[in-house]
């Protein structure tokens, strides 16, 4: 069976000042951007998720989105 690369997986994401201000515990220093992603409007399921390109105070790079559609949260990536 083949392993999908870049899965999402589920993350805890606490808000604050218009931009998520911690992610699974680790605090939020800067952002670096910000994007909105919609696709598949054309199918019965659509994709709708607003990206965060972050960095944590450990100096991790973060990428968290947000599902629109089912109001969850994701980490993309490493």
């Amino acid at each position: 069976m083949a392993k999908t690369l870049n899965t999402p997986r589920p993350v805890r994401v606490r808000w604050g000042d218009g931009l998520p201000a911690e992610v699974d515990g680790e605090q939020v220093e800067a952002l670096r951007e910000s994007w909105l992603v919609e696709d598949r409007w054309w199918e019965g399921r659509p994709l709708r998720r607003r990206y965060w390109e972050l960095i944590g105070v450990q100096g991790r790079n973060l990428v968290v989105f947000h599902d629109l559609c089912t109001g969850r949260w994701y980490a993309q990536g490493a």
